[in-house]
C-alpha cells in the first residue's frame, strides 16, 4: 500500500430526491439503503481498505453531519473530518481538503469519491483507482472514471474521449444530461461513458489547476496553510467559506482543463440520486417489485416498497409506483414521476420543517 495515497470522501450532501428516506437531519449518506448492514458512507470508506491507510482517509461534510460521520467510521480523528460550515458545491469542497492534506505531504496522490454512490462490483473497482493513480503519479493530468453506459440515460453527464488501446484515454470534451435523442446518439457513437464524479489527482496537479482556471478559489485555501490541523482552522475555514462561490468542481477545473483523462470501467455503479436508480440496482421479486418491509401484497408489479419492519403494510393494485415511508412520512408516487419528490419536499417544508 503507497503511503502517498489518499481519499477525499465527499458526505455533505442533503440528497433531496431520496426523500422521504433521506432527510436533512440524516440524509441517505448516512443510510444503510442496500441492508447489507453498512450505510453508504461506511462502505465508502471500506471499498479504499486497499487503497490506503486509514489515517489517509478524510471526509467532508456539514458540520451538521460530524458527529455522524465520526460514529459511523470512528477510526477517524477529528482533524480528519472538515467541517463545512455552508454548503458551496462540490469545487470549494475539494479545494479545502486538497489544500490540506497538500500541507501535510506535497505527494500526495488523491481520490475523490462522493458518499452516497453504489459499486456493486468492488475489486473491479479497486482496480480501475489504482490504474487511474499510477497514471496520476507520473505526470501532471486530472483523470476521472467513467462508466460504460447500459442505456441512453437523461439523467447523466457524459464525458466524450478519443479512443486509444490503453486504459487512460484522453479526454475531448464534457457533456451535460442530454435529452433522449442526444443520449442514444451519444451511445451509438461508442465515443462517450457516464460520468461518475470520481477523480484521481496529485495535490500538486490540483492545486495548479485552481491555480489557473479557479484563482480565487486558490487564493482562499491556500491562504489557509498556516491555519490546517491547528487549533486556527474552524475560525479560518468559517471566515473562508463566506468568500466562496457555489460552483461545482466539473465547471470549476474539469471542463477548463486541457490535462484531463478518463479511465473507463464496468463496476456496477449507479449514483444512487433517486428513487429509480435504487429500483434499478436492487434485487427483484418474480413480479419486478422491489420490497424492505413487512408486506402482503396483490396485483403489485414493477414497485419498489421500503417501509419500516415493525409495520405492515397492505397494497393492492399497483404498476410501477414507489411506496416509501420514514420517520412519519408516507409517500406514494408513480415511478416514472419521481422527479415530482423535491416539489414535495417543498410542500412538506412549508407544512412543517420536522418533514423534511
Amino acid at each position: 500500500m503507497n503511503n502517498n495515497n489518499y481519499v477525499i470522501i465527499m458526505a455533505g450532501g442533503v440528497g433531496t430526491r431520496f426523500w422521504p428516506f433521506s432527510r436533512i437531519s440524516n440524509p441517505k449518506q448516512f443510510h444503510d439503503v442496500l441492508g447489507t448492514g453498512r450505510t453508504l458512507l461506511q462502505q465508502t470508506a471500506d471499498r479504499f481498505e486497499e487503497v490506503c491507510p486509514q489515517e489517509n482517509i478524510y471526509v467532508v461534510t456539514s458540520e451538521d453531519y460530524v458527529d455522524l460521520v465520526l460514529e459511523q467510521l470512528p477510526f477517524l480523528r477529528k482533524e480528519q473530518v472538515l467541517a463545512e460550515p455552508i454548503r458551496r458545491n462540490t469545487a470549494p469542497c475539494v479545494a479545502y481538503a486538497s489544500y490540506k492534506i497538500a500541507k501535510r505531504n506535497p505527494d500526495a496522490n488523491i481520490v475523490v469519491a462522493p458518499a452516497d454512490h453504489i459499486i456493486l462490483k468492488e475489486k473491479a473497482f479497486e482496480s480501475k483507482i489504482l490504474t487511474a493513480l499510477e497514471a496520476s503519479a507520473k505526470g501532471d493530468v486530472l483523470v476521472t472514471l467513467g462508466i460504460s453506459p447500459t442505456r441512453p440515460d437523461t439523467g447523466y453527464g457524459y464525458i466524450q474521449y478519443i479512443q486509444n488501446e490503453g486504459e487512460v484515454k484522453k479526454v475531448k470534451s464534457f457533456r451535460e444530461k442530454p435529452n433522449l435523442v442526444v443520449a442514444q446518439e451519444f451511445l451509438a457513437s461508442g465515443e462517450y461513458v457516464w460520468n461518475a464524479g470520481i477523480f484521481i489527482w496529485t495535490a500538486k496537479s490540483i492545486c495548479q489547476a485552481f491555480q489557473k482556471h479557479s484563482p480565487r478559489l486558490h487564493e482562499i485555501f491556500e491562504a489557509g496553510n498556516n491555519a490546517y490541523f491547528t487549533a486556527n482552522e474552524e475560525q479560518f475555514v468559517h471566515n473562508a467559506y463566506q468568500s466562496c462561490e457555489s460552483i461545482s468542481i466539473d465547471y470549476a477545473i474539469m471542463e477548463k482543463s486541457d490535462n484531463v483523462y478518463v479511465v473507463l470501467g464496468d463496476i456496477g455503479w449507479s449514483d444512487l440520486g433517486t428513487w429509480k436508480s435504487l429500483y434499478e440496482v436492487s434485487e427483484k421479486d418474480e413480479l419486478g417489485n422491489v420490497i424492505d418491509g413487512n408486506t402482503m401484497l396483490y396485483d403489485v408489479k414493477d414497485s419498489i416498497i421500503k417501509t419500516p419492519q415493525g409495520k405492515l403494510v397492505v397494497i393492492k393494485g399497483l404498476d410501477n409506483f414507489i411506496v416509501a415511508e420514514y420517520d412519519n412520512v408516507l409517500m406514494i408516487c408513480p415511478k416514472d414521476q419521481e422527479q415530482k419528490v423535491k416539489d414535495f419536499v417543498a410542500d412538506a417544508g412549508e407544512k412543517d420543517s420536522c418533514f423534511i
